[in-house]
């Protein structure tokens, strides 16, 4: 199994460079950002706490998230690998990761890292949020929020897979073909 985070802060194309990665590889996307987007759609408990989070720009409590990550895991045993995508956003949730997965005898083989100005973030998100739907893109306060709070705590995570060489800087700006290319090839490395 190949496991690989695709990192970067909110607005580095994520999302978008996932999509591509998994019709390529078959990898299964892991997005927390989608699940938890699912429970606040159904109008869970969980769905309802984490909107009022992520509305200030907070992150969902670790306990939550590990526990949607250990069922994703148990849901698809057979599959090619995990595209993990916007986790672990701290160093606590990437020890949990690397335990979980070192259970399963998985362990993530690498970390792809968007880099992207700040400005074209902002950008991004703004032009997004007029369409997407999510409160937390259309206000830019909250968005330097969320660029602070990635800059604060996940950027550290980088320095957490540095120390067993598994982390790959890649430019986020370009064309979405020019950095799906970038991508391939370091997975292609790896594989």
């Amino acid at each position: 199994m190949f496991n690989l985070i695709l990192f970067g802060p909110p607005g580095s194309g994520k999302g978008t460079q996932s999509e591509k990665l998994i019709a390529r590889y078959g990898f299964r996307h892991l997005s927390t950002g989608d699940i938890l987007r699912n429970e606040i759609k159904n109008g869970t408990a969980l769905g309802l706490e984490a909107k009022s989070l992520m509305d200030q720009g907070q992150l969902v409590p670790d306990a939550v998230v590990i526990g949607m990550i250990r069922a994703a895991l148990d849901q698809n045993p057979g599959v090619n690998g995990f595209l993990f995508d916007g986790f672990p956003r701290t160093n606590a949730q990437a020890d949990a990761l690397d335990a979980l997965l070192a259970e399963k005898n998985s362990p993530i083989r690498v970390v792809l890292a968007l880099q992207v100005s700040k400005t074209e973030l902002i950008k991004r998100l703004l032009n997004r949020g007029l369409t997407s739907g999510r409160t937390d893109d259309v206000n830019e306060a909250v968005i330097g929020s969320r660029i602070e709070e990635y800059e604060r705590k996940t950027a550290a995570v980088a320095d957490h897979y540095k120390k067993s060489d598994k982390v790959v800087y890649i430019p986020g700006e370009g064309t979405v073909d020019q950095i799906f290319r970038a991508l391939s090839e370091e997975i292609e490395k790896k594989v």
